[in-house]
């Protein structure tokens, strides 16, 4: 029990800047508080001793602002960062290493008792302040769902899920979106560079459009060349054509944060 205990405020430690002493995480961190209960509640929930894991969940929810039903399962290093408003349901499963911040619901959308509706969480996990996470489905390890995201399919191993309802980004090379060495990093907020698939979309198009006009100047210089050798002026070509830009990459591709 107390080995677990260290390891949940070590975990805190690692993340969490604010921290600044052993003693500080055990008596001021409403997560930490919601952990060591939840742990009883769930103790008494698989005994049997239904009412009596109910009772303490429930008073773990007013000492903490975190409702995590007893019947759900959590790994090791879980971190509930801030986390007040924070709601986990009956068969919801959260992998080791996992962080939570505020507002965040794991919640079902089928009402029939025993079923899978609540979603399992794998490992390193990371969940934004304001995300739900709506159903009976995976989100896999490393993936990180990004703030006030509505998320109600899978989300792979390693993805960055954004929006409402969420777009699934694909990892790079089985790593999350915000890696760019072998060494791992912690991504607090689930913030990561290319989070919006829209502004992906959008750089892509960007630099398509600004290649096609690279490629037309180019066109314009061959027409040139080819009138000035045989001393005519094509009616459609105007003066200084190749030398026409009036695509501006560089101003759009700042807009969309390039």
């Amino acid at each position: 029990m107390f080995s677990r205990l260290r390891s949940d405020i070590q975990c805190i430690l690692d993340r969490d800047p604010a921290a600044r002493s052993t003693w500080e995480v055990l008596t001021c961190y409403p997560g930490l508080h919601a952990l060591v209960l939840h742990r009883r509640a769930h103790w008494c929930w698989t005994h049997g001793f239904k009412w009596l894991g109910r009772f303490i969940s429930h008073i773990a929810r007013g000492l903490t602002g975190i409702e995590i039903h007893p019947g759900a399962k959590i790994g090791e290093r879980v971190f509930f960062d801030h986390a007040m408003g924070v709601v986990v349901g009956e068969t919801a499963e959260i992998g080791d290493g996992c962080t939570i911040y505020q507002g965040v619901t794991l919640g079902g959308t089928s009402l029939y008792k025993g079923a899978k509706r609540h979603p399992t969480l794998g490992k390193d996990v990371v969940v934004s302040a304001g995300a739900k996470v709506l159903g009976g489905f995976e989100v896999g390890d490393g993936a990180k769902i990004g703030s006030n995201a509505v998320v109600i399919k899978p989300v792979p191993a390693g993805a960055t899920a954004v929006g409402i309802p969420a777009r699934i980004i694909p990892s790079k090379d089985g790593h999350s979106a915000d890696v760019t060495n072998s060494e791992k990093k912690f991504s607090a907020y689930g913030i990561t560079l290319e989070d919006d698939p829209l502004s992906t979309a959008m750089r892509g198009l960007i630099d398509n459009a600004s290649g096609q006009e690279a490629q037309i100047a180019l066109l314009w210089q061959a027409i040139e060349k080819l009138s000035e050798a045989q001393n005519t002026v094509p009616d459609c070509v105007p003066d200084n054509a190749a030398k026409q830009d009036q695509f501006t990459a560089k101003k759009l591709a700042d807009l969309v944060g390039k």
